[in-house]
C-alpha cells in the first residue's frame, strides 16, 4: 500500500486528468473531423459561406435527402479501384517488413557481436545514409530503372524501400541485441549449441518485442513512404498516398476532394488498429534496454 507521501493530491490528480483530457481531444481531433467530414459533400465540408455546413450538412441532405452521405467512400473505393492501391500497399510494406527484419535480425546480432573497431563506423555511416532525403538517392535509380525497362513496378520499388531503410533497422536492432548478454550465447553453446542454433533458440525469444516494435517501425515508413512510391511506381501499379496525392491533384473535378478525405481515413484507420494491437510488444521493445548483463 502507496504511503501518504506517495500519494498525488487530490487537485494535482485533478489538474493532470483534465490536461490529458485536453490533450487528447487536440491529439484525436483532426482525425475525428476528417472522419465526420467523410460522409458529407465537397460544399459542406469546404464550406466558404457558413463552417457551420459541416456540421449539420445542409447541401449534403439537400443532394442526398440525409445530413451523412457514403459518397466519397464509393467513389474512392468503387468508382476509383482505390482497394487496388490499398492491395499495392501491404505487398510493398509486407516485403519490405520481411525482407528488412531478415537482414536486419541477422546483420544487428552478428555486429553486436563483433569485437572489430569498424562496426562504429558501419553504423555510422548507416545513420549517416538514412539521414539523407529519399529523393536524392531514389534520383540515381531512375535511369537504371528506365535502361532495364523496371521502372512502375513494385518489385523494384520494394529493393528501393528495403534499400533506403535497411540502415535503421540495423541501428534499431543492434542496440536491442547489445542490451542482451553475451552470457546467453556462452550459455548456449556449453549446452552444445551452434552460434545459429543460440541465435535461433536462445536469442530471438528474448529479442522479439524489439523485433516487433522494430517491424512495426519499418512498417509504418514503408506505409507511409510517398517520394520513393511517387517516382517509382506507374499509375496502375501506385499505393495508396500517392493516390491520395492523385486525387488532391485533380480538384478541378468535382468531388474528387471528398475521394480525397475518404481515402485518408481509411489509409489512417488500419494504423490506429495496428498500433493498438501491438500496444504491449512496443512499449515491452522500447523499454527493452533496461536489461542488464
Amino acid at each position: 500500500m502507496a504511503s501518504r507521501a506517495q500519494r498525488m493530491p487530490a487537485g494535482l490528480r485533478l489538474l493532470s486528468t483534465i490536461f490529458i483530457v485536453i490533450w487528447l481531444i487536440l491529439a484525436a481531433f483532426p482525425f475525428l473531423w476528417t472522419l465526420w467530414g467523410s460522409f458529407k459533400v465537397e460544399l459542406d465540408f469546404f464550406s466558404i459561406a457558413d463552417w457551420t455546413n459541416a456540421i449539420t450538412g445542409k447541401n449534403t441532405e439537400n443532394t442526398y435527402g440525409r445530413p451523412f452521405t457514403g459518397a466519397g467512400y464509393y467513389g474512392a473505393w468503387v468508382t476509383n479501384e482505390f482497394w487496388e492501391n490499398v492491395i499495392n500497399t501491404f505487398i510493398v510494406c509486407f516485403f519490405v517488413v520481411c525482407t528488412s527484419l531478415t537482414i536486419g535480425t541477422l546483420g544487428g546480432y552478428a555486429l553486436s557481436r563483433s569485437g572489430f573497431r569498424y562496426v562504429f563506423w558501419l553504423l555510422i555511416l548507416a545513420l549517416i545514409f538514412r539521414a539523407m532525403p529519399p529523393i536524392t538517392l531514389v534520383a540515381g535509380y531512375m535511369l537504371p530503372f528506365f535502361e532495364w525497362n523496371v521502372w512502375g513496378i513494385l518489385p523494384t520499388t520494394i529493393i528501393v524501400l528495403v534499400a533506403i531503410n535497411q540502415p535503421f533497422t540495423l541501428w534499431m536492432l543492434h542496440s536491442f541485441f547489445q542490451n542482451i548478454p553475451k552470457e546467453l550465447d556462452e550459455s548456449a553453446k556449453v549446452d552444445g549449441c551452434t552460434q545459429f542454433q543460440a541465435f535461433r533458440h536462445v536469442i530471438i525469444p528474448v529479442m522479439w518485442p524489439g523485433v516487433i516494435t522494430t517491424g512495426l517501425f519499418s512498417f509504418l515508413l514503408a506505409y507511409n513512404d510517398f517520394a520513393v512510391t511517387a517516382m517509382l511506381l506507374s499509375e496502375s501499379n501506385r499505393t495508396m498516398v500517392p493516390q491520395i496525392a492523385a486525387f488532391l491533384g485533380t480538384t478541378y473535378t468535382e468531388g474528387n476532394v471528398m475521394f480525397a478525405v475518404a481515402a485518408v481515413v481509411s489509409a489512417t484507420a488500419p494504423l490506429f488498429v495496428l498500433v493498438m494491437f501491438f500496444q504491449r510488444q512496443i512499449v515491452s521493445g522500447l523499454t527493452a534496454g533496461a536489461v542488464k548483463g
